[in-house]
């Protein structure tokens, strides 16, 4: 308000002109500042009433006493300069109560024929406001606090020009720079952002009001004086004061460079695995939660269909019904134990209707525990399966062939034996008896490879019947006890009956002990024991010799699979004893297993279902 004269104006037309007034106004008339005039808005701005007209003002409004508003009055009064005031701080008494009001006021000199009477007071209470700003800016700093501690690089730029008011440690580090930048515009701290969107985001969201809010954006910075690349996900967030208005925005980022970075990585491995894998003779899959995740061309060659129509293919379909039953069984013993799936079996090729001879492996894939992936491959062996059965004919066939002059071979290497025994040529009948044993050794040989070829065709035939198994474990025993120098020590509980080919059980037996004996030559016994419950015998022998690694002990009842000491000649034969032993023992509705310690021994155990009568 201009200073205010009062040359020829009356009291009443001035009260009522401030009456009329829609401001808050006052007249402190005289050194004393005597309250002349006051509008009903000013009154109700002190909670008082018209009673206050016609005294002191520190009589009107004791409470001012020594606040710094008398002072300001009698400065005005006596100077004659207006003095203006922005939300401040008064304590005004209403009601019998001392409050924290704030005011944006003016006081200007009254004169009366240039000469000062008094100070007009025009008043407007921003309290509501004053308070509002005090608990943003009080929220500002305890969130502030709050983003100091964040592993979020936090930043807050105000105004268009976008100064940067606050960045956390995070934001910082993220910048490589230092608190230097703080105060000064996002574009003079980072000169490195001229030429990206971010600025321009930035304006843009002051005009719109629009949050922005990007994943795994690339950003460019300088740091450590170099110009590198990162990756972000972020958000810019406009802030708004009391009044709605947006006066800053808020930025929360989170690096996510090596995530970005590792998973490009794991793209171009997969690319490469896929490319390796469509290269590949083999049908190599992968899968989880039931469905395929990926799979080479093969596959649906294979499978004459679409790369839609794989998943909802029945796979049972085309297992050849002979081997369906035990893919499932084996199947089923993989996923229950998440262990590794390998299994021959035919596979039907949907364009030729062949059955067509696979090795199929399988591999889970676990994450704590849980598997998470399967990987499998496919690969034909059909030729190579069609050589076995070649060479199993061949070797029946030779077998068959050498049978004949072995027991001719035989009976002369016996009938020679005796003629020199009867001349008294003792020397020579020793080498005849060699020889003899010899041609058992041969003749053991060839029967195992018959063996071998008739498991292969599926033609070895069992004569089963109800027998005693302890009787037939202590028979065998008492035989091969008068071949041997170790002791054969035996615990043996009465176990019962067993239904099986009780010369085939008697053959695994013989080839368990034999190979204890083989396997242990610096050891002077080996122990057998043979124990059951309700439900099953089990034969164990224990040897005292080369043992064999945790990671052989499981190939050892695979064909021609053989183990050895430190020279490959010191144990011979060919590798089928076990495999026959295990071919024999499953069909027989057992199981057979091994336990071993490298340079310890080895302890091999099979079991055989009881016949309850």
């Amino acid at each position: 308000m201009k200073n205010f004269l009062l040359n020829n104006v009356s009291l009443d037309s001035l009260t009522t002109l401030f009456s009329q007034a829609p401001v808050a106004l006052a007249m402190l008339m005289g050194k004393d500042q005597v309250v002349e005039i006051a509008n009903h808005q000013i009154l109700d701005l002190w909670g008082k009433d018209q009673s206050v007209i016609g005294l002191p003002l520190l009589q009107a409004l004791p409470e001012i006493k020594d606040q710094e508003f008398p002072n300001i009055l009698k400065g005005v009064y006596t100077t004659g300069i207006t003095y203006k005031g922005n939300s401040v701080l008064a304590m005004i008494e209403k009601n019998g109560i001392l409050n924290e009001c704030y005011f944006d006021f003016v006081y200007s000199p009254i004169f009366n024929n240039d000469i000062i009477t008094g100070v007009s007071v025009v008043a407007t209470e921003v309290t509501e406001k004053v308070l509002s700003e005090k608990k943003l800016k009080e929220s500002e700093i305890r969130f502030k606090e709050l983003m100091e501690i964040s592993d979020y690089s936090t930043g807050i730029y105000v105004g268009e020009n976008l100064i940067i008011d606050f960045a956390n440690d995070q934001m910082i580090k993220t910048w490589g720079k230092d608190k230097s930048v703080i105060g000064k515009t996002l574009e003079e701290a980072l000169p490195e952002l001229k030429g990206q969107p971010f600025i321009g985001i930035l304006q843009n969201i002051f005009k719109t009001g629009v949050p922005y809010v990007a994943q795994e954006d690339k950003v460019d910075l300088v740091v450590d004086g170099v110009l590198q690349t990162y990756y972000y996900n972020f958000s810019y967030k406009p802030l708004r004061d009391v009044s709605g208005n947006i006066y800053a925005i808020m930025n929360v980022a989170m690096n996510v460079t090596e995530l970005v970075e590792a998973r490009k990585r794991a793209e171009a491995s997969e690319v490469e695995y896929r490319n390796l894998a469509e290269a590949m003779p083999q049908i190599v899959w992968t899968s989880s939660d039931g469905k395929f995740d990926y799979f080479n061309r093969n596959l649906l060659e294979l499978l004459n269909c679409t790369e839609k129509e794989v998943n909802e293919f029945n796979f049972e379909d085309i297992v050849h019904p002979a081997d369906l039953h035990l893919v499932k069984k084996r199947w089923e013993e993989s996923v229950k134990n998440s262990q590794n799936f390998e299994m021959e079996y035919r596979i039907r090729n949907s364009r030729t209707g062949e059955y067509i001879w696979f090795l199929n492996r399988a591999t889970p894939i676990t994450v704590e525990d849980e598997v998470v992936k399967w990987i499998g491959t496919s690969t034909n062996i059909h030729e190579f399966k069609n050589l076995v059965a070649q060479k199993d004919t061949f070797l029946g066939i030779a077998s068959h062939e050498l049978k004949t002059p072995l027991t001719s071979l035989k009976l002369y290497a016996q009938v020679l034996e005796r003629m020199l025994k009867k001349t008294g040529d003792e020397k020579n009948a020793q080498f005849a008896k060699k020889m003899d044993l010899q041609v058992i050794k041969l003749t053991s040989l060839i029967g195992d490879l018959l063996d071998v070829t008739k498991i292969n065709s599926g033609k070895i035939h069992l004569n089963q019947d109800v027998f005693h198994f302890e009787k037939l474990v202590l028979e065998t025993v008492e035989e091969l006890q008068m071949s041997t120098m170790h002791k054969i020590e035996i615990k043996s509980e009465h176990v019962g009956m067993v239904f099986a080919d009780r010369e085939r059980i008697s053959q695994v037996i013989t080839n368990l002990i034999s190979n204890a004996i083989k396997y242990s030559p610096e050891a002077d016994k080996i122990v057998i024991d043979v124990t059951g419950n309700e439900n099953e015998t089990v034969f164990t022998v224990h040897d005292f010799g080369i043992g064999m690694p945790e990671e052989k002990k499981d190939r050892v009842f695979e064909q021609y699979y053989r183990v050895s000491g430190d020279e490959q000649s010191t144990f011979p034969g060919l590798g089928l004893g076990l495999y026959i032993a295990a071919q024999i023992v499953e069909r027989s509705h057992g199981k057979i297993w091994v336990n071993s310690v490298l340079g310890k021994g080895s302890t091999f155990s099979f079991s055989l279902p009881l016949v309850k009568i």
